[in-house]
């Protein structure tokens, strides 16, 4: 066997984690799907100026389903996987975490809805990862609903944001 033969061997092996149809369709459409529902979610934030908005949601998810993805295609069981879940949900809450923030000028908390919905488009990628694509699916049409609602319900209420309620009055 000449060296060319056994690099083209070892290339062919390093890319065998995909041994047939099946299961590079599954890995294509699940990735795929992961993407572009979080690009849903974060192309509506992005149409409200939002600063996390469409490559931000679409890559929170595809990371989100690809580490999900991996364990499995290794064969890892269902006790361990959850672990790696446990794992990622809290390294995306650590990444929300940076969005919120508290200005002092006007006492307001800013970055809650950004925070929840890239934690949400997290969970929608670990739904999409593991297979579970119609609970990803429908779990991102709620979540896109109730973003878009917001203005209309701020609209019926007569106002554009939530003020945090001045403290009482000492006597």
């Amino acid at each position: 066997m000449s060296w060319w033969d056994r690099v083209w061997a070892t290339v062919i092996s390093e890319f065998s984690d995909l041994p047939d149809a099946e299961d590079l369709t599954r890995l294509v459409l699940r990735l795929s799907l992961a993407a572009i529902l979080g690009a849903l979610l974060g192309f509506q934030r992005e149409t409200s100026g939002k600063a996390a908005g469409l490559r931000t949601h679409m890559l929170v998810a595809l990371g989100s389903a690809l580490f999900v993805l991996m364990p499995m295609q290794a064969g890892m069981e269902m006790d361990s996987l959850s672990r790696v879940m446990q794992g990622v949900i809290a390294g995306v809450g650590f990444l929300c975490a940076g969005t919120i923030m508290k200005r002092d000028e006007d006492d307001r908390v800013h970055g809650l809805t950004t925070a929840a919905g890239l934690w949400m488009t997290c969970a929608i990628g670990i739904a999409a990862g593991a297979g579970r694509e119609m609970t990803a699916v429908l779990s991102t049409l709620l979540a896109l609903s109730i973003l878009l609602m917001e203005k209309p319900i701020q609209r019926a209420l007569g106002r554009r944001g939530h003020k945090t309620p001045e403290p009482a009055a000492d006597s």
